[in-house]
């Protein structure tokens, strides 16, 4: 009894408090203020986090953070969120406050559908969602014109998406070991359908 009690322990969301925080918080070579959360073993995003909400860049990945709060929406600021290697298994509404994001990585979670709301953050470039359980994107995908280049990978899409051949500024679409059906794609412009590209660093 007392060796699953341990275990059971173990598998706790770990305490952190806003000093423990402070503490992870960086600048960037170009003076932005980065926190980096990544490797901390938390289930969920910590509630002091909220004081931070004038970062420019959020790192949790790596951790096992099985949902993400709404709390996001004060993060106005924010360039890059970096979630991937969570347990995601859906996206708050709130994230289309983040209307300064430019980066989203959700790569490795076990996202099945995505919010509608994700089609109003009109500054995204950068959008990884491989290694979930994707079958389909919303139609509102369609509306980020800013986005170069979005990760598809290792998903359960049949084929490509349609909402993507709307985006004039795409430049690569990474799709990788899905069950596609086979069958041609039509683009008005050169696009790049396996070209790897990589967030992580």
């Amino acid at each position: 009894m007392a060796k699953r009690t341990k275990a059971k322990r173990e598998t706790k969301s770990k305490k952190m408090t806003l000093k423990m925080a402070q503490n992870c918080v960086e600048l960037t070579l170009d003076g932005k203020h980065r926190l980096d959360l990544s490797f901390k073993g938390v289930t969920a995003v910590p509630k002091c986090v909220q004081k931070l909400f004038h970062m420019a860049e959020v790192d949790l990945s790596r951790n096992m953070i099985r949902k993400f709060p709404d709390f996001i929406a004060q993060f106005i600021k924010m360039t890059v969120l970096d979630l991937h290697s969570n347990c995601l298994e859906e996206l708050p509404v709130a994230i289309s406050y983040l209307q300064n994001l430019k980066v989203l990585n959700l790569c490795n979670n076990r996202l099945t559908s995505l919010p509608s709301e994700l089609g109003l953050l009109n500054k995204l470039q950068t959008l990884n969602l491989g290694l979930n359980q994707l079958e389909a994107l919303p139609a509102s995908i369609g509306a980020l014109e800013e986005l170069r280049h979005i990760g598809l990978s290792d998903n359960r899409f049949t084929r490509l998406p349609g909402c993507l051949l709307k985006l004039k500024k795409l430049e690569s679409i990474k799709m990788d070991r899905n069950p596609i059906i086979a069958e041609k794609i039509p683009t008005e412009k050169p696009v790049s359908i396996s070209e790897s590209f990589y967030l992580v660093k």
